[in-house]
């Protein structure tokens, strides 16, 4: 049944033509966002600074003008706060990014902790618990976190 299941996502959901790639593109960088979202709300403050991070985290990873980025953080928003876990975030990362592009992206979530030069022991705790679900190993985690560290 669960090959069946998997036949069929398989079959008409994979994306065969340019827009379903570009869709899946989108996703995966609302995926991303999301994450981003999710370390920058942890510690339970609304800094500035973080929402900066996340926009020129985005600007930068996705190449996106101030616009585009600022639309995809708006539709983040909603998807954070209509999700439940990391799952569906998660997996989409893990399915279709390289361990290096999981790198960048773990230096973006220590970017978005830093960004108002205080760690909150949540978003520590956040960003390790999403390293583990998108298998970066532990040394990975710790070099990005301290090219983070040395280059603010």
């Amino acid at each position: 049944m669960i090959k069946a299941i998997k036949d069929f996502f398989d079959s008409y959901l994979i994306p065969d033509s340019e827009e379903n790639r570009e869709q899946l593109q989108q996703s995966i960088q609302l995926a991303v966002v999301v994450l981003l979202i999710e370390i920058a709300e942890a510690d339970y403050e609304d800094a500035p600074a973080e929402r900066q991070a996340i926009l020129n985290a985005i600007q930068k990873q996705f190449g996106l003008n101030r616009v585009s980025a600022e639309q995809l953080i708006a539709l983040a928003k909603q998807e954070h706060d209509e999700s439940t876990d990391y799952f569906q975030f998660t997996r989409l990362i893990n399915e279709h990014y390289s361990a290096e592009q999981k790198v960048k992206v773990m230096e973006a979530f220590w970017r978005v902790a830093f960004a108002d030069q205080e760690l909150h022991h949540y978003e520590e705790h956040v960003i390790r618990r999403l390293a583990d679900l998108i298998h970066v190993s532990h040394m990975d985690f710790i070099a990005a976190k301290h090219r983070v560290m040395n280059s603010s």
